[in-house]
């Protein structure tokens, strides 16, 4: 009798540690395919991440090739048709990771209810995360709105878990194929060359996750809390595109921290338990997913300005700091997380743009969109998510700028017009009256707007929710 073939469901796990999913496919059968579905729908609006995603399919492919699993990359319009003809096959059991987004534990349901009904084996496996979305909740059941206490009981609960020993996938005796291979990963990059200046700034593997990890953990934790506000100098781990994509699991980036017995993991930890923690959030609030998650966000007063919105895309509002930091993004498909919240600020507050906007913009441009965190993230900032900025947190950016870029490096960076701006005037630049070191309005721009005519305009359109 023909062994039944392993079939290994491919999404954000590019990783051959700590993947579950994988090992147990290995595990049980001689014979694996890995198969990824490439759902055109999904990233037309995720420009940045199909580089990221090519690039992953390069490198993971030459790495099963020496487990001898093939991996076939289908091009598909919708899961369900792809698994409807899938279903119709025989001899294979199926594995996958989970993913926790609402739309995919949803669509894990119909797999499993197939997948029974038609005497299928399968597995699925936990995926990317320390702890299931419902493992972590009040004592009356109830999920938690506020991190503090939710990140609390969430370490409790990880610790309190017996490590799993690490199971190493396993050399297959023979590659086959089994899906049929109907696109090429080179396909898959955009169109369009903007994308070629990543390859400066990243290489997405799983062993250059695991060497920045140890790098960041052995030199950089120590002073994490302080550096981490600064952007004009390396203090964060830049890991994030690594774990969106699952060249690394977050238990391996706890287990280094906690066995690098450094003093000062916390800090570093917490940022994992902001991803658990909006993971939570959107898996049991979905409807914030597409909308506000208060309520009372749905009469907010936006306005609509595509002229001011062109311009903060483009970082060209004339205010130095939230500039740079678009075009950082524009650069490098990645932006410093102190100003991150500062962009968002004065996207959703200074121009009255709603956060909608700026969310989608950044999941078109960001090498580490996740659902979870970019939709809480704006709404932290707007003011109409779970454990909230209050509205009257307003960002102002040139104070911003004079406090975490002092000296205006990260500015000047971004900002090569600016290169001889002293410093004194780097952060409001129309305060500087020298034509020879600066052309106002022409070398770069005029603020769009006056901070303190805008603070105001907002704190009493905010009143009126």
């Amino acid at each position: 009798m023909v062994k039944k073939i392993g079939l290994f469901w491919l999404k954000c796990d590019f990783r051959l540690n700590k993947n579950q999913a994988l090992f147990e496919a290995t595990k049980n059968h001689d014979r694996v395919v890995a198969f990824y579905l490439y759902k055109k729908k999904k990233f037309e609006n995720q420009e940045a991440q199909k580089w990221w995603v090519a690039k992953s399919l390069e490198e993971f492919e030459i790495k099963l090739n020496y487990y001898n699993i093939k991996l076939e990359v289908i091009d598909t319009n919708s899961y369900k048709l792809f698994f409807e003809k899938l279903f119709k096959k025989k001899n294979f059991s199926i594995y996958w990771n989970k993913t926790y987004e609402p739309n995919y534990l949803k669509f894990d349901q119909y797999l499993i209810k197939n997948c029974e009904s038609k005497k299928i084996e399968y597995k699925i496996l936990k995926g990317n995360i320390l702890n299931e979305p419902d493992y972590v909740k009040k004592t009356d059941g109830t999920p938690f709105k506020v991190f503090t206490p939710y990140w609390r009981n969430a370490e409790k609960s990880y610790l309190e878990k017996i490590p799993s020993k690490e199971k190493k996938v396993l050399k297959c005796k023979e590659k086959i194929s089994f899906l049929n291979n109907k696109m090429k990963i080179k396909d898959i990059y955009p169109k369009n060359n903007w994308f070629k200046k990543f390859e400066k700034y990243w290489s997405p593997s799983e062993e250059k996750a695991l060497k920045e990890l140890k790098y960041f953990v052995n030199n950089k934790i120590d002073n994490y809390s302080n550096a981490r506000n600064f952007p004009n100098i390396i203090g964060t781990s830049k890991l994030s595109p690594f774990i969106t994509h699952g060249q690394i699991h977050v238990e391996t980036i706890w287990e280094e921290c906690i066995k690098s017995k450094k003093k000062n993991i916390s800090k570093f930890l917490a940022e994992i338990g902001w991803r658990e923690f909006n993971h939570s959030l959107i898996n049991h609030f979905p409807h914030m997913v597409k909308g506000n998650y208060s309520k009372k966000f749905d009469k907010f007063p936006w306005e609509k300005k595509s002229e001011f919105l062109l311009a903060w895309k483009k970082g060209l509002t004339g205010y130095p700091i939230v500039d740079a930091g678009m075009r950082e993004l524009n650069s490098t498909g990645w932006m410093h997380n102190r100003v991150r919240m500062i962009v968002g600020s004065f996207l959703v507050k200074h121009l009255l743009i709603n956060w909608t906007e700026g969310e989608k913009y950044f999941k078109n441009s960001l090498l580490d969109y996740n659902e979870a965190n970019n939709i809480s993230g704006w709404q932290w900032v707007a003011g109409s998510g779970a454990d909230a900025a209050p509205y009257f947190r307003i960002f102002n950016p040139i104070l911003q700028g004079e406090k975490f870029d002092k000296e205006g490096e990260y500015v000047k960076k971004w900002i090569p017009e600016l290169k001889n701006v002293p410093k004194k005037f780097i952060h409001k630049p129309w305060e500087l009256k020298n034509d020879n070191l600066l052309k106002l309005g022409k070398e770069y721009p005029f603020p769009i707007v006056i901070h303190e005519k805008a603070r105001i305009k907002a704190l009493n359109a905010f009143k009126k929710i």
